[in-house]
């Protein structure tokens, strides 16, 4: 893990605030949902995509391909054969 430097303190409704600048590092926005886990004393959070998500625009469909690890869509296929 990298540590960033950054500290955020939680309100008294249990939020905290990820500063802009990693937001914006992760294309992470207001309705982006996030995964929680957590490792010991340790809490991590990442970008949910349901298994089988298409790496290029995360719709699920059951014709996905695999490609080095990601799985690509019917849609995001044929609009790289286009290019």
């Amino acid at each position: 893990m990298i540590s960033t430097g950054i500290v955020r303190h939680i309100d008294s409704l249990g939020r905290v605030v990820l500063p802009k600048e990693l937001r914006r590092s992760f294309e992470i926005t207001a309705d982006t949902p996030l995964e929680i886990f957590t490792e010991g004393d340790t809490i991590l959070l990442r970008k949910y995509r349901p298994a089988g998500a298409c790496a290029l625009c995360g719709e699920v469909s059951p014709d996905a391909v695999q490609l080095h690890g990601k799985y690509i869509c019917p849609r995001c296929r044929d609009a790289l054969a286009e290019r």
